[in-house]
């Protein structure tokens, strides 16, 4: 879609006021699907040269708001990374053509914050840490379970630029378990939960998204039986924080999560009884 009120394109390596009606451009996915009045100026992030993905030297994979959806799919995964399943899993969970795949940014798709963006989960499921960058050169690091608050709201100060996300090493090395449900065969996920177990001291993370409005997750330092997990879905989860549009009503995704709790709760804390 042409964005007919859009009057210049900034290179993003160039200095410059931020002002109203600017925004960033990334793989511009969301950007040109629809009318966007307010817009009067794109930044252009696609020659800032970011890495797309880089291992640090502590083992933690650091991902750029840049890298494509293709990249991260693409990315070879080292065997010691238990968790590598996740990253194929929440890419599919986009069902989007690879047109979309080679365009649509991991960054966009945070900082566009719907409940029903997988790479929100992936990086919230996997203890993601943002770092987000202020006009004034400050720099500040955000959980990424935390840096949604709501549907399409986020944590972003005006001009603020999501920069990278990085997953610790230890979450990289659990045990996970993915469950996602959609009303049609190729529709937008209506919830989508990932489990995962830490390797060092076994403490059980699920982490619930797109049946809610934020990512909200549940830790157990002891394996929890199932009451302990439906007792802390409903403690966590406020009846007002199930999402609901078309996609599916707030009933339908709220029995969805408590299900999806239980079957990872089963998966990874009883593993015998489910095989």
């Amino acid at each position: 879609m042409d964005l007919n009120t859009v009057a210049e394109v900034r290179d993003a390596r160039e200095r410059g006021v931020w002002r109203a009606g600017d925004a960033w451009l990334g793989g511009g996915t969301y950007l040109f699907s629809e009318p966007q009045p307010h817009l009067r100026r794109l930044i252009d992030l696609s020659r800032t040269g970011w890495e797309p993905l880089r291992i640090t030297r502590g083992g933690n994979l650091e991902i750029a708001a840049t890298c494509t959806i293709a990249q991260l799919s693409r990315y070879p995964k080292p065997a010691a990374w238990t968790a590598a399943p996740l990253f194929e899993q929440c890419c599919r969970a986009f069902l989007a053509s690879w047109k979309i795949w080679n365009m649509a940014t991991f960054g966009g798709n945070l900082c566009n914050s719907l409940p029903a963006g997988p790479m929100i989960s992936l990086a919230a499921g996997l203890d993601g840490t943002a770092l987000l960058l202020g006009q004034d050169g400050g720099m500040r690091t955000v959980p990424v379970a935390a840096f949604v608050v709501g549907a399409g709201r986020n944590v972003l100060r005006p001009g603020e630029l999501l920069r990278a996300v990085t997953l610790p090493a230890r979450a990289l090395a659990a045990r996970t378990a993915f469950r996602q449900a959609s009303l049609y065969g190729l529709g937008r996920s209506g919830a989508l939960l990932i489990g995962a177990v830490d390797p060092v001291d076994g403490t059980l993370t699920i982490t619930i998204t797109a049946s809610t409005v934020r990512p909200v997750q549940l830790r157990f330092p002891v394996p929890p039986n199932a009451e302990a997990v439906r007792e802390a879905v409903e403690h966590a989860v406020a009846p007002g924080e199930y999402f609901d549009d078309i996609h599916g009503l707030p009933a339908w995704r709220r029995h969805m999560t408590f299900r999806f709790a239980e079957e990872i709760r089963r998966e990874l804390v009883e593993p015998a009884a489910v095989g």
